[in-house]
């Protein structure tokens, strides 16, 4: 269905790109693009891009996007791309403070956004709430309510129905752990989730598992699982026969919504600084602004682009629960310890 984002607030993972070159010609500039391994966009769209900047893309591929920062540190002497896509607001503060990026004040940059500003000088390219997602069958074929609150979740009636991600080795489940802490207070969030241990709550390492196969809608036992909202549209869009209804749905519930904003960046120190900005500036096309919906399944930024008819399935939540920048860079990787420590051990 759709590959996601996964990083670790943990040491730096080895230096090994994978490179994606498209069909720009020999002879034109090579511009250097370092993304998370979720990044997708059609390749007639970025030819079109070759052709129109004269320049080579070369697309580095760097894992999760927490490995992608890891390894812009580690490279920053001597920087391995130009431009970067994919630092969100739970990197940000992060990457500003590493001196890994540089301020970017073109047209982009000025525009309204939709979603959020992600920082100064950051362009906001897509934005996206981890969420809970239900299996609607199995809710309907149990006669189970589903549940108004999380707290609602630590009750016996609920045991063993939901399956997490590790917020050590996976983006959503770091988002879901940094939702309750803003939504319930550190101390009650963390009380929360030693009685959701005690209830039967799953731990996965990422997405992946979780989804396609601890998620009843895909064989496994669990009706409820941290996903994305617009997971609904996605299994609409990729179904096999031709659905009106998709089959899972969203379930906003106050603590457990994250907004995810991602966006695009100048690499200090990197090269090509006009066919960067000219990269900058495409990432909030209507071309790409559109395709990156049913490609990276996430909402764009650029006001006014028009939503493929399968985004109607992809409800936005009235309210999420987010920690500042700040509060996450300074105090995210001890409440991913303190998690470990409440929940596996």
């Amino acid at each position: 269905m759709m590959l996601k984002r996964t990083f670790s607030f943990l040491a730096a993972a080895t230096l090994a790109l994978p490179l994606f070159s498209f069909s720009a010609p020999a002879t034109a500039q090579e511009l250097r693009v370092i993304t998370h391994s979720s990044f997708s966009l059609p390749k007639p769209v970025l030819a079109q891009f070759e052709a129109q900047a004269g320049v080579k893309l070369s697309i580095i591929k760097a894992g999760d996007a927490g490995e992608m920062l890891n390894k812009l540190i580690l490279t920053k002497a001597q920087p391995i791309a130009d431009v970067v896509f994919g630092l969100d607001n739970a990197l940000i503060t992060r990457a500003q403070a590493s001196g890994v990026i540089d301020p970017y004040s073109g047209a982009a940059q000025q525009r309204a956004v939709a979603g959020a500003t992600l920082a100064t000088g950051v362009v906001s390219v897509d934005y996206g709430f981890v969420t809970l997602n239900y299996d609607r069958a199995a809710f309907a074929k149990s006669g189970l309510a589903l549940p108004k609150t999380l707290e609602e979740l630590t009750l016996p009636r609920y045991r063993d129905l939901l399956v997490v991600q590790n917020p050590a080795t996976s983006s959503p489940g770091q988002a879901f752990l940094l939702a309750t802490v803003a939504g319930m207070g550190e101390t009650d969030a963390f009380d929360w989730w030693a009685r959701m241990r005690t209830n039967g709550v799953k731990v996965v390492k990422g997405w992946t598992e979780a989804y396609y196969t601890e998620f009843s809608r895909n064989g496994g036992s669990r009706p409820l699982v941290v996903s994305y909202a617009t997971s609904p549209a996605a299994e609409v869009f990729y179904s096999k026969e031709k659905i009106m209804e998709s089959p899972t749905g969203n379930l906003f519930l106050k603590g457990g919504v994250f907004r995810q904003v991602e966006g695009v960046a100048l690499v200090k120190g990197g090269g090509q600084r006009e066919a960067a900005a000219k990269f900058i500036e495409f990432m909030r096309s209507p071309a790409t602004q559109e395709a990156l919906q049913t490609t990276m399944w996430m909402f764009p930024a650029e006001p006014g682009v028009t939503r493929p008819e399968v985004m109607r399935h992809a409800s936005e939540p009235a309210s999420f629960d987010n920690p500042s920048p700040e509060a996450i860079a300074e105090k995210g990787a001890d409440w991913v310890s303190r998690w470990t420590r409440v929940v596996l051990k």
